[in-house]
């Protein structure tokens, strides 16, 4: 006797046997008695599915916990400019403005976390887009999303970040990857007030060293041409060098006339005082000098020159000269005192807005650093098993109640006779499908 015919015996008995009993006994009785049918599916699928389980490979989690800053008001400022600064954070715009809403740090670190600016870096520094054999960057961007869990807890404010790979190492580095990259986020883009003072500082810096060192070029150049190194000082050491040679003019103007009314004019004594009074008077001019305005040569070369011979010449600048210089000279040298202490106090508060922009910087505090995970996360390969077996005997279990429903409904029942004409059609449409791909392949 074949199958069929012992199915259609077997459904000739329920028909013929009075329906007393239970509808679930009636389906117990019918499973029991293809109980052979049910072993074997059983079997075979237990063993399909231990096959199933042993292919799929094995999933590794990496975990790490961080702590947002204390006071998310001191840097809601900060935070709802990162907003604006980062491309792509569509819902991060409209949580950064509502800042007085009750939005916490927490709540924008975990959007930063999840925006395309931290996924795309990542896939970058891994080199996704060929571990995960995707050839769009946005598909590696959706797989990195899915196997990346980030939560909150409410109660602590905590940021739980899980990582799950199929390589453990991996995992451990796209973990540590998050943090680094928000670190760097918020440190490239903070736009505190501290980190505005300091770069406000840094630029008013530069332009003030800029200008010391113009100011010091001025003074040094003046100072050389005129041989003006400090004219009060100057000006002092001159007037007691000129006083002295005066002194010594009158002695010997005294001397000689001393020397006149004794030996007469052409005694070589008196000559020899007559030179030396020349000598000290030439000296005298000399320092006093003239308070006449040397007019410029514009002959290409004089300037130079002149300013070469002068100083080879003269080593100080005559006496006559020194008030005309001493303007020019006190502004300089002022202007060259007031950048110093300038650029001085500004190299102060300088240093103090570094320390106050470190001291603002929204730092993220690690509580569990992430690790190389010792044991699979996934599959858990018992449980696949045992689920695959049983999904196999239900379904099983369903087409053999369906099968006996279906061979005893009677031959005019609507639900048989639009069965009949529909699964004609189908085999049809199926037979033409299967056709069409061959001649197609």
């Amino acid at each position: 006797m074949t199958p069929n015919a012992s199915f259609i015996a077997l459904d000739r008995d329920e028909v013929l046997r009075p329906h007393t009993e239970p509808r679930w006994v009636l389906h117990l009785r019918l499973l029991w008695e293809r109980r052979r049918i049910l072993t074997r599916v059983a079997g075979v699928s237990f063993l399909v599915s231990l096959a199933i389980a042993l292919l799929i490979p094995n999933q590794y989690k990496s975990a790490t916990k961080i702590m947002p800053p204390d006071d998310p008001n001191s840097n809601a400022m900060m935070l709802a400019a990162l907003a604006g600064h980062i491309s792509g954070l569509g819902a991060l715009g409209s949580l950064a403005g509502g800042l007085g809403g009750g939005h916490t740090s927490a709540d924008l670190f975990i959007e930063l976390l999840r925006s395309d600016t931290v996924g795309g870096h990542l896939i970058d520094r891994f080199n996704l887009q060929h571990v995960y054999h995707k050839r769009y960057r946005v598909d590696a961007a959706k797989h990195l999303a899915r196997i990346t869990k980030i939560t909150e807890d409410k109660k602590s404010g905590v940021i739980t970040i899980e990582v799950e790979d199929t390589d453990r190492v991996r995992a451990r580095d796209l973990a540590q990857g998050y943090l680094d990259e928000l670190n760097q986020l918020v440190v490239q883009t903070n736009s505190s007030s501290a980190h505005r003072e300091r770069v406000f500082i840094e630029q008013r810096l530069h332009s003030v060293q800029a200008d010391l060192e113009d100011a010091e070029l001025r003074l040094s150049q003046f100072s050389s041409n005129n041989n003006a190194i400090d004219i009060k000082e100057q000006t002092h050491a001159m007037v007691d060098a000129g006083s002295r040679v005066q002194a010594e003019l009158i002695v010997e103007q005294s001397g000689l006339e001393s020397l006149r009314q004794i030996y007469g004019d052409s005694n070589v004594r008196v000559r020899e005082s007559e030179a030396r009074i020349a000598s000290l008077q030439a000296q005298l001019e000399k320092m006093a000098g003239t308070a006449a305005i040397p007019e410029p040569d514009d002959s290409p070369g004089s300037s130079q020159n002149t300013d070469e011979t002068s100083m080879k010449a003269d080593l100080y600048p005559p006496l006559r000269q020194l008030p005309r210089l001493a303007v020019p000279y006190a502004d300089l040298y002022r202007r060259v005192q007031v950048q110093e202490a300038v650029f001085q106090l500004l190299t102060q508060q300088y240093e103090t807005a570094r320390i106050e922009e470190v001291k603002d910087i929204p730092a993220v505090s690690v509580i569990d650093a992430p690790g190389v995970a010792e044991r699979k996360s996934f599959p858990p390969r018992l449980w696949v098993t045992l689920l695959l077996t049983f999904l196999s005997c239900a379904f099983t279990s369903a087409f053999v109640l369906a099968r006996h429903y279906w061979s005893t409904m009677p031959r005019t029942d609507p639900r048989r006779e639009l069965a009949d004409e529909m699964i004609p059609v189908m085999r049809r449409r199926l037979r033409s499908t299967l056709a069409f791909k061959r001649g197609v392949a």
